[in-house]
């Protein structure tokens, strides 16, 4: 049955400089180059059918005030991020890319995003239940964290929980391939971004 583009979100998670300019301070997280332009490349040619088709894109950014007050005791990967000082909103690091910016107010921006769920301290579930979304996927970094942990959160509220396996990037791409064969499929569709595309027509 196909889906209905009305009723679809496309998630973008951590598209920041920190993680995607060639000075960002998690640049190395990601684990090449050419992940980076992988994920980004198809990223961009996603958006581009989204938006012709008629799906909602919201940008998720991770973002911190100066002093991280918004983290009590952090550990792992939040601690590291706080030690490194990522995603402070005033820093250009902080910043989402150029890329995604250019798009506009074709794109919504949901803050308050600052731990690995982008549906903790945000608006976004219930802008989806104010606009009848039932299909949500996910785009982005890191494909163990914030991919997994978002996508599960999806699933866990209800909605039909797509992961676009060649528009998330991982820390290596034994964990993508991992993640993708073993992981999202136990709650989670994956898709290519041209399966997914196609999935309207069908």
């Amino acid at each position: 049955m196909a889906l209905k583009a009305s009723e679809t979100a496309l998630i973008l998670i951590g598209y920041q400089n920190d993680y995607f300019a060639a000075d960002g301070i998690l640049n190395g997280v990601i684990a090449t180059n050419s992940e980076h332009n992988h994920t980004l490349s198809n990223t961009f040619n996603f958006i581009d059918n989204a938006l012709e088709l008629g799906i909602k894109v919201y940008n998720v950014p991770i973002f911190f005030s100066d002093d991280y007050s918004e983290l009590d005791n952090p550990v792992g990967l939040l601690a590291q991020i706080k030690e490194l000082g990522a995603f402070k909103e005033s820093t250009a690091g902080g910043a989402v890319i150029d890329e995604i910016l250019k798009y506009g107010d074709k794109i919504q921006e949901v803050r308050g995003k600052t731990g690995f769920n982008c549906f903790s301290k945000t608006e976004l579930n219930q802008t989806f239940i104010n606009e009848g979304i039932k299909n949500v996927a996910f785009a982005g970094v890191v494909t163990s964290v914030c991919i997994d942990s978002s996508a599960r959160a999806s699933f866990e509220l209800g909605y039909n929980t797509i992961v676009l396996s060649d528009c998330i990037a991982g820390r290596s791409k034994m964990e993508n391939e991992f993640y993708c064969d073993d992981i999202f499929p136990l709650y989670a569709h994956v898709k290519t971004s041209q399966q997914l595309v196609n999935s309207f027509n069908e």
